[in-house]
């Protein structure tokens, strides 16, 4: 591994992007990102992510703003950048024809001071496909094929573009495992992807981009601090919201009610939880299907999503089912961005 000065080896200001037409993909946003660290950026389809993470590896210059990878400018400064950078794309458009070891062969060739590509397609499990040509790859095994060819030249900074689209569930964590040795070895990872729980387990620090800003930043707990936990239940037949404990007291901040469910938002979990199940000993009551969880990534995705769409210039709102519908349960491509 190189050596560099920069505790922050990735540093990004102001940054902007606009496409043919006046589309502004990226609109000024700014974070940073220190040696050793994964950083993801999340977001829904057409938030930019994809857009940013081109200007980061030097694909493109930025409309306005700074990038810095590694001290360079990518785009100006490329040769001093590339080399040190490995890159795995949304999809790699390899030759069919080749094998999975031809390809690793090829793409070495291409790389300074390669690793040997028997071990790189060892690390992503192709050990025993490497005879096997490309279009025969299922597509779970051609995401594995992208990586090991971004690991081919033992990079200092990683950048992955939704490393897990297509993977099954073994697939996935087995990417997760690769992606904490790395960065445990000292490599700088940021990766976009559409999967929360994927951000939460890797993740030192996050950003979640909305209609291209940062709308939230920080470490996954932090970000998920900012939301409150959830307390649902059913009550009896016979039993009313106004027949428990005041809510101001349990240090309930908002309340929902849907027939006989119920669902409580606080700050103060324990607090709240325990006063609910204290009355609702001393009443004889049955709390059915009682669930009490602090709050997810997810929630805080969703929550933050539809603060920032409520906020849009034209006063439209999404409902909180159309975002979903863009999150980490989607792994459709971003077009826009």
């Amino acid at each position: 591994m190189h050596s560099n000065g920069h505790e922050h080896v990735i540093e990004v200001t102001d940054l902007r992007r606009v496409y043919g037409g006046g589309f502004e993909a990226v609109r000024g946003i700014g974070f940073s990102v220190r040696r050793g660290e994964v950083f993801a950026l999340l977001g829904t389809n057409g938030a930019g992510k994809t857009s940013t993470v081109e200007l980061l590896e030097g694909l493109a210059a930025p409309a306005g703003g700074r990038v810095r990878v590694l001290g360079h400018d990518p785009y100006t400064e490329r040769a001093a950048v590339r080399p040190r950078t490995g890159v795995m794309l949304q999809e790699g458009g390899f030759p069919s024809e080749l094998t999975v070891a031809e390809t690793a062969r090829m793409w070495a060739g291409c790389v300074s001071g390669a690793r040997p590509p028997a071990e790189v397609l060892g690390l992503v499990g192709l050990e025993s496909k490497t005879d096997t040509r490309v279009k025969q790859l299922s597509g779970g095994q051609r995401r594995r094929l992208d990586l090991a060819l971004a690991l081919l030249g033992d990079p200092e900074v990683l950048f992955l573009d939704e490393p897990s689209t297509g993977l099954d569930a073994e697939g996935r964590r087995d990417t997760w495992e690769l992606v904490s040795a790395l960065r445990d070895r000292g490599t700088t990872v940021l990766l976009t992807t559409h999967y929360l729980e994927e951000a939460e387990h890797l993740a030192d620090r996050l950003a979640i981009m909305h209609e291209g800003r940062i709308a939230a930043t920080g470490t996954p707990a932090e970000v998920t601090a900012a939301q409150p936990s959830r307390i649902s239940f059913e009550l009896p037949a016979g039993y009313f919201v106004g027949d428990l404990p005041p809510l101001g007291e349990l240090g309930v901040s908002d309340h929902e009610v849907d027939g006989r469910m119920i669902k409580l938002r606080t700050r103060e979990l324990q607090r709240a939880a325990t006063g609910l199940l204290v009355w609702a000993g001393q009443t004889g009551v049955e709390l059915r299907r009682l669930d009490v969880r602090s709050a997810s990534l997810e929630e805080a995705f969703l929550s933050i999503a539809k603060e920032v769409s409520a906020r849009t210039a034209d006063g439209t709102t999404k409902t909180e089912k159309d975002t979903e519908q863009d999150t980490g349960k989607n792994t459709e491509k971003e077009h826009a961005a």
